[in-house]
């Protein structure tokens, strides 16, 4: 699929793959392992701001009380309906890797013929779980906001993704996690019923 930006971002595409050739070897492998690897951050610093959600068993007396972490239970799911939405665009958008398409040399191994590339998962994934961290553990979403924008430069420099890819990739992730963790901030008093069940150690630190 042709889009209306690609007579800019082949040249903007090209030009940082270029850059990431010249690049030092040790450069170019960090930002490998992070565009790789890096997602698990994210997955950290949600467990991270659901450990330190929950209240000590009189804080949470009140379903208010409990809240903070069923909003933080919630976040997970939320970032991976944001990663269903993304999925579901590359589907319908069917737009083809830069690498295939402009035959550039690239850090990474261009991905195989029908593995689409609008929007960029790793963006959308990165930008949800950074906004659902913005509605849980501002601490925690001051680090995930700044990896999420290097989440999706990591995606150009590697050579996986056109610049319009991760833009975009990060719009909808945040609009996706910021409309859905705004839905379940409402629902989370009701479901802060959870203290009185069984799974009571998921909101309440004993």
């Amino acid at each position: 699929m042709t889009t209306p930006v690609h007579w800019f971002d082949d040249g903007l595409y090209t030009s940082v793959t270029g850059l990431a050739h010249r690049s030092p070897g040790w450069l170019d492998t960090a930002v490998s392992l992070w565009s790789t690897y890096g997602l698990a951050l994210f997955g950290a610093l949600l467990l991270a701001a659901w450990w330190r959600a929950r209240r000590p068993g009189p804080a949470a007396r009140e379903a208010s009380g409990a809240a903070p972490a069923v909003l933080a239970l919630a976040a997970p799911l939320v970032v991976l309906l944001a990663f269903a939405v993304s999925t579901g665009l590359k589907s319908l958008l069917r737009e083809q890797r830069p690498c295939r398409t402009l035959h550039t040399v690239t850090v990474e191994a261009c991905p195989a013929l029908g593995d689409w590339s609008l929007p960029s998962n790793h963006a959308v994934i990165a930008a949800a779980a950074a906004v659902a961290l913005l509605f849980t553990d501002r601490r925690l979403a001051a680090v995930a906001v700044p990896a999420a924008l290097l989440m999706a430069a990591s995606r150009v420099w590697v050579g996986a993704h056109y610049p319009h890819d991760v833009v975009l990739g990060l719009v909808v992730g945040a609009l996706a996690a910021g409309a859905l963790m705004t839905a379940a901030r409402r629902a989370a008093p009701r479901a802060g019923r959870l203290r009185e069940t069984r799974l009571r150690p998921l909101v309440v630190r004993r």
